[in-house]
């Protein structure tokens, strides 16, 4: 009886689409400008980065210097501007505050800077009995804030005297800094330890630790804070919620585009 023959598998081989191959020089020519660096970030042939950035060049997704070096072109920066104008932080942010809620078990914000104050996009509440004194869309001071002084320590200091000059530094509290000089301190220890303190200098028995958000450029105008009650947590307790402010901050940060 003969036995059925079986034939060997075959194997294939699916060489990288015209797409991915596109997609690939596209995010090289973002980050490299020489042709033979595009080459090397790709691992594809020299011929078809060649003719692919030709393409992209034709369509303006890329641009070519008078040196002749590759660029982002126009219609990659006018798609970059378009996204980023759609970019919702509270989607972004949400899933990584609901987590640092479910670690410290206290009441977290994210604000954005809206001139000389913070407003609140986000509160997640714990699993405390209690509730902050806060809600979305309401407005808090920089200068008497956890969240707000995490983006003074930002400023120059002569944009911090112009700051000073506008607000006023009014009083919220017996606790509020209400001095310049006394503000010049603080937001440089700030900007040294990377997180800020409000030591119920905005809300009496209230006590909150925060750390900056970066967008894509870098730049602060948004603010993470964990906050909670005097008579729940002491003050080194606060402090020690500090690593887990900056951590969950800086990965906000990086969804949304910042790179450290």
């Amino acid at each position: 009886m003969r036995s059925a023959t079986v034939p060997s598998p075959t194997r294939v081989t699916t060489p990288a689409n015209a797409s991915v191959k596109t997609l690939l020089v596209l995010e090289a020519v973002l980050t490299h400008d020489r042709f033979t660096d595009i080459v090397a970030a790709t691992g594809l042939a020299k011929a078809t980065v060649h003719r692919i950035l030709q393409t992209l060049v034709d369509r303006q997704f890329v641009a070519v210097s008078t040196s002749g070096d590759y660029l982002p072109g126009s219609k990659v920066l006018s798609l970059a501007g378009q996204a980023l104008q759609r970019i919702d932080i509270s989607t972004i942010a949400q899933p990584y505050v609901d987590a640092l809620v479910a670690r410290v078990h206290c009441t977290v914000h994210v604000g954005v800077t809206n001139g000389d104050e913070i407003i609140y996009l986000i509160r997640s509440d714990s699993d405390k009995p209690y509730r902050m004194p806060s809600r979305v869309g309401a407005t808090i001071p920089l200068h008497a804030t956890a969240m707000g002084k995490a983006v003074l320590a930002t400023y120059s200091d002569d944009a911090l005297d112009r700051f000073a000059a506008r607000a006023g530094l009014p009083v919220w509290t017996k606790h509020t800094i209400t001095n310049l000089e006394a503000l010049r301190a603080e937001v440089r220890q700030v900007a040294e330890l990377g997180y800020a303190r409000d030591r119920e200098e905005n809300v009496l028995g209230i006590g909150c630790v925060a750390a900056p958000i970066r967008d894509h450029t870098g730049n602060v105008n948004y603010g993470l804070s964990i906050s909670t009650i005097m008579l729940d947590h002491t003050p080194e307790q606060i402090d020690a919620m500090a690593d887990d402010a900056i951590q969950t901050a800086n990965q906000i940060s990086r969804a949304l585009g910042w790179k450290p």
